[in-house]
């Protein structure tokens, strides 16, 4: 990698729950991060000013990735601060279930717009932007291979994302960029145990063998080892990190 921009990373969607774990685990690591969110900006300030308390460099960048204008602009900050971008994770997204026959047009749009567009919008800059020998790390999810009742449309956004790591993997070819993803399970953030009854949630921890819910500080080592040195031979992949549900 080009050790001139390798260690600069942008992680989306980043001021809280999985984001905000693997923000901090690369700037142990070394990395400047760039923090993306795209509503309240005192979780991320908060977040930065956690990491440059423990000698770490970060930032932080408001922007809603469905608008390509704004991921766009990101990726500008990320120069101007940094000098280039070596990673990026695209870790922004939404969750929404309901049945197939009663989804809303509007929720459809919306979370299709966010996890599906959102991350093609950062991968397109990446492609353009990135210094050769980075990493781009999408975050899919293991629902993907539950097929549970009420996440056909958010499974499909899912799908989408690693269909498109995939070919751009390919398409990078000659670059020594790695494309990858990684597929969390059940996942104890406060966007997972919204709405949820305690025995709802015990039942989902039993899934695993392990029988525990996944903790964020979990994905986030595996997304270390996809951006560190170790993990320049894996590419194209779909890392499925859920405890052994799937």
């Amino acid at each position: 990698m080009n050790e001139t921009y390798a260690k600069v990373a942008i992680v989306t969607g980043a001021s809280r729950g999985i984001g905000a774990s693997i923000a901090m685990r690369l700037a142990t690591d070394g990395f400047a991060v760039v923090i993306n969110y795209s509503s309240e900006a005192a979780p991320a300030e908060a977040l930065v000013a956690s990491i440059r308390d423990v000698g770490g460099k970060a930032d932080c960048f408001r922007a809603d990735v469905s608008d390509p204008v704004a991921v766009s602009a990101l990726f500008n900050f990320a120069e101007s601060s940094f000098g280039g971008l070596g990673v990026l994770v695209n870790n922004a997204g939404m969750l929404t279930t309901s049945t197939i026959a009663e989804f809303d047009d509007d929720a459809f749009d919306r979370l299709v717009a966010v996890n599906l567009k959102g991350c093609f919008n950062a991968m397109r800059e990446s492609a353009k932007r990135m210094c050769d020998g980075g990493r781009i790390i999408n975050l899919s999810s293991s629902v993907i291979g539950l097929n549970q009742p009420q996440y056909g449309v958010y499974v499909a956004t899912k799908a989408g994302v690693e269909a498109m790591g995939r070919v751009l993997a390919k398409e990078l070819r000659g670059r020594n960029i790695c494309v990858n993803a990684v597929a969390p399970g059940p996942t104890e953030t406060e966007l997972f145990l919204e709405g949820k009854s305690d025995d709802l949630v015990d039942s989902f921890a039993k899934l695993s063998p392990l029988e525990r819910l996944g903790q964020p500080d979990d994905i986030a080592s595996v997304v270390s080892f996809l951006a560190g040195s170790d993990g320049g031979w894996v590419n194209g992949q779909v890392l499925r990190a859920n405890g052994g549900i799937v």
